[in-house]
This record gives C-alpha cells, structure tokens and sequence, in this order.
C-alpha cells in the first residue's frame, strides 16, 4: 500500500468529520443570531447580551478554523489525484510517515513546517 493509499481514508474521514462540525456551527450561528434578534437585548447593558456576542464571535472564529481546515484537506486530496501527495512544497522530499500519521493534510517537512 503506497502513502496516498495508506492516508486517503484518514483525509476523507477529517474532511466528513469537519464539514458536519461546519454545519453544527452555522446551526449555532444561525440559533444564537435568531435568539438575538428576538429577545431585543442591548449588549452594551445588558449582561447576557456580552455572553450573546462572545458565544457569536467564537462561533465565527470556530468557522473560519473549519473553513481553513477543509481547505487543507481538500488540497491534500487534490495533491494525491496529482500525484504530488507526501512532498515537501519547499524542497521536495518525501514528508515522513509519522508527520503525515500526525497532520496527513501537511505540505511541508519537519524542517521547512515552522512558521507556516
């Protein structure tokens, strides 16, 4: 079994896994906004209304992350129906097995990954 094949079933998994937790998330959004909108709440004064833009605003935050993540997922994927899957994106070498265990939508080596 070659690295694609050993890793495909691991991005496919991730990639499910985050667009259901993509959707719970807008859900949320979509819950908190209506809740918002119907209660008239002043969140300059009132107490909850704080609770009620920090619950929104780390919802969105929560989204731009899943947003991010199936983009790397699906590049990954896209990279493994090129033929590029496992290669570092700066020098080329084969990414070792146990980074791609640990992040298998990774596009760089150990070495050329910090700050990225």
């Amino acid at each position: 079994m070659g690295v694609s094949e050993h890793f495909r079933p691991l991005l496919v998994r991730e990639l499910t896994e985050t667009r259901k937790a993509r959707a719970g998330l807008i859900a949320d959004i979509t819950s908190t906004s209506d809740l918002r909108r119907e209660s008239n709440v002043d969140d300059e004064h009132d107490p909850e209304g704080s609770t009620i833009a920090f619950e929104l605003s780390q919802s969105a935050t929560l989204l731009r992350d899943a947003d991010a993540r199936i983009a790397e997922l699906e590049a990954a994927l896209l990279r493994m129906e090129e033929g590029r899957y496992g290669s570092c994106e700066v020098c080329g070498t084969a990414i070792a097995e146990g980074r791609l265990e640990a992040r298998p939508w990774t596009r760089f080596c150990i070495n050329h990954a910090g700050g990225r």
